[in-house]
Parts: C-alpha cells; sequence; structure tokens
C-alpha cells in the first residue's frame, strides 16, 4: 500500500483499514509460530503498512488541530 493512497483516505476509512491490518497481523503470527506460514515478508509489509496509516492519522490531526 503506497503512502500516496493512504493521505487520500478519511480517517475513519484508516480506522477501519487499520484494524483490518491488526487482525492479519495476528494470523500471521500464528500462522508463523505453527509452521503453516509460506511467505514470510508478508509479516514485515503488514507492519509497514500499520506504520504508514498511523502516521497518516497522527499527520491528519494536527493538520485539523492547525487549522
Amino acid at each position: 500500500m503506497k503512502f500516496s493512497d493512504i493521505k487520500q483516505k478519511t480517517e475513519d476509512e484508516l480506522k477501519a483499514e487499520l484494524v483490518n491490518l491488526k487482525k492479519e497481523q495476528f494470523n500471521l503470527r500464528f500462522q508463523k509460530a505453527s509452521g503453516q506460514l509460506e511467505n514470510s515478508a508478508k509479516i514485515f509489509q503488514v507492519r509497514r503498512d500499520i506504520a504508514r496509516i498511523m502516521t497518516a492519522i497522527s499527520a491528519q490531526k494536527r493538520r485539523s488541530i492547525n487549522a
């Protein structure tokens, strides 16, 4: 997921996406622990997407406070 795509979403959409990604991260950790995970890079990709979304949410909050 690109940051330019994330910037265009509203805060509610970002929060919903964040919940989905956290659920996916949880499932990936279980798959890794049980040895069923085939693509271990997916864990890091999801983690980075979570960070991107959290950054976008905080940037939107800063903009709304300063405006």
